[in-house]
């Protein structure tokens, strides 16, 4: 850490031995108390600006992606189905209109757009965050000696246990049975600690309301109490009480991205760098999330977002990309499911556009957009990739590339194409899967001005030249064609019309 700070202390120092002065003014040395100063403000962010300054982000575009994030959410904006939830009354207070997305990824980039400054309570985006801390806490074989790890299938206020327990923490029976594991008095200070110590306020109202309209909450508890399902010396009136408090957390957007940003960051908080979870506890709650996090959507969201989430009935969904980052959408309209409308599309139109999807990585898999990588490292990466294989006649790498749907015409630093590599190489096979079956442009030329043909014939690969003479031929008189077509006159007639 020494070696860092000297480096911000001599970053510090030129930054102000180059500040332009006024003309009556000069300067020999930055001011003690100046260096000091700044080195207090930023000694605690020291690695995000080595990271900064090294461009080690890991989204390093972040500007042009926070621009594609804009393009989603107002394409998203436009949809109107859903319902806002009634049953609590609190919720049914909420305007349809309200829509707000924040971000914020493993270094601490942050984007947000829309209403992302407007409290709303958590509701079931909570359940995570219990099981979590009760994991980190307790350990997960006491947890799991409780609670399942298995999707209900069912609705998630169910009266319904699996051999006895509850089926998962995501469901409302599993979230009363962690409310009875969890310390009552550590519980703010965790969920502020995961927030960064951003706005986490709690809505008393919404309490009272929860309480009111609890009848099947309360008969889940009296039921799990019938069959023993909470922990000895556990006061189910109790946990019903604490689940309530917790279901009526409040945060914003903004403060609910750095919670989701600290599940992606396996446990410590990337705006403070404290670690406030281990990582047994994100890994469990994330697999949990996954499998059992969209109520009885879950199934669907794993198959077609790719991605652990949790959903409330207040409009919020709460998004973790591992090791990227995570996301908080809010959006009151509700589907007949209990997600919010919004929510889910902005999710799918996320993972359509991008490579988030757990298994987009796969060999073979259509390619998306990688906001990881720079601008211009997937294109330098294919070109190497498409030179080596037209180098060495590897055919089967060839027809992985075309069938990723890879641009098979790329060029190099010399305009030189994979058919001119082959051409020169005298790889008859190379050259006849790239006209054949890419169709290839035989007429392009690198930086001296030669075509794939000059290069065969430069080194004598006269098999070469004739396949690709008789490929320039072919292409000729499709163009001939082309044109000729461009030009005809359109008969007036039945034959024309048709």
């Amino acid at each position: 850490m020494k070696h860092l700070l000297y480096l911000t202390r001599c970053m510090i120092i030129s930054v102000f031995v180059f500040l332009p002065l006024s003309p009556t003014h000069t300067h020999t040395h930055t001011p003690h108390y100046i260096t000091d100063s700044l080195l207090k403000c930023v000694g605690g962010n020291i690695v995000l600006l080595i990271q900064a300054f090294r461009k080690k982000f890991i989204i390093p575009e972040f500007d042009v992606f926070a621009q594609k994030i804009n393009k989603i959410y107002d394409m998203v904006k436009t949809q109107r189905d859903g319902k806002v939830a009634d049953y609590i009354p609190q919720l049914a207070k909420f305007s349809p209109e309200l829509w707000g997305v924040s971000l914020c990824t493993v270094d601490g980039q942050r984007h947000s757009v829309g209403d992302t400054k407007q409290p709303f309570c958590l509701q079931s985006c909570v359940k995570p965050l219990q099981y979590a801390i009760a994991v980190h806490e307790t350990g997960t074989e006491r947890v799991h000696r409780y609670i399942g790890m298995e999707p209900s299938g069912l609705k998630f206020n169910m009266l319904s246990l699996d051999d006895e327990g509850p089926h998962n923490p995501m469901v409302n029976a599993g979230a009363i049975v962690i409310s009875s594991l969890i310390k009552v008095n550590r519980w703010t200070d965790f969920v502020k600690k995961m927030a960064g110590q951003e706005y986490v306020g709690f809505s008393n109202a919404m309490f009272q309301s929860e309480k009111e309209t609890g009848d099947r909450n309360f008969a889940i508890g009296y039921y799990m109490k019938e069959k023993k399902c909470f922990p000895p010396g556990a006061d189910m009136i109790d946990s019903l009480d604490f689940y309530f408090q917790l279901c009526s957390i409040e945060v914003t957007c903004e403060s609910g991205s750095v919670m989701a940003a600290t599940l992606a960051n396996g446990g410590i908080c990337p705006i403070t760098g404290e670690r406030v979870l281990s990582a047994e506890a994100v890994r469990n709650t994330l697999s949990l999330m996954h499998s059992c996090g969209m109520y009885d959507f879950s199934g669907q969201m794993a198959f077609h977002v790719g991605l652990p989430a949790k959903s409330g009935v207040s409009g919020a969904i709460l998004l973790v990309i591992p090791n990227v980052m995570g996301v908080m959408c809010w959006s009151p309209p509700l589907d007949r499911v209990g997600n919010s409308v919004r929510g889910i599309y902005f999710c799918q139109e996320l993972v359509s556009l991008f490579n988030f999807h757990n298994y987009d990585n796969l060999r073979h898999f259509v390619k998306k957009q990688d906001p990881r990588r720079p601008d211009g490292d997937d294109r330098n990466k294919s070109v190497f990739n498409l030179m080596f294989a037209a180098y060495s006649g590897d055919v089967s790498a060839l027809r992985r590339f075309a069938l990723s749907s890879m641009d098979m015409d790329l060029k190099d630093y010399d305009s030189r194409t994979a058919l001119h590599i082959s051409a020169a190489e005298g790889h008859k096979d190379v050259v006849t899967f790239l006209t054949e079956i890419c169709k290839v442009d035989p007429f392009v030329e690198d930086r001296w001005g030669n075509l794939p043909v000059d290069d065969a014939l430069q080194f004598g690969h006269e098999e070469v030249v004739k396949v690709l003479k008789d490929y320039q031929q072919v292409c000729r008189q499709q163009e001939a064609q082309h044109t000729e077509a461009e030009h005809s006159p359109i008969l007036n007639t039945i034959e024309g019309i048709v």
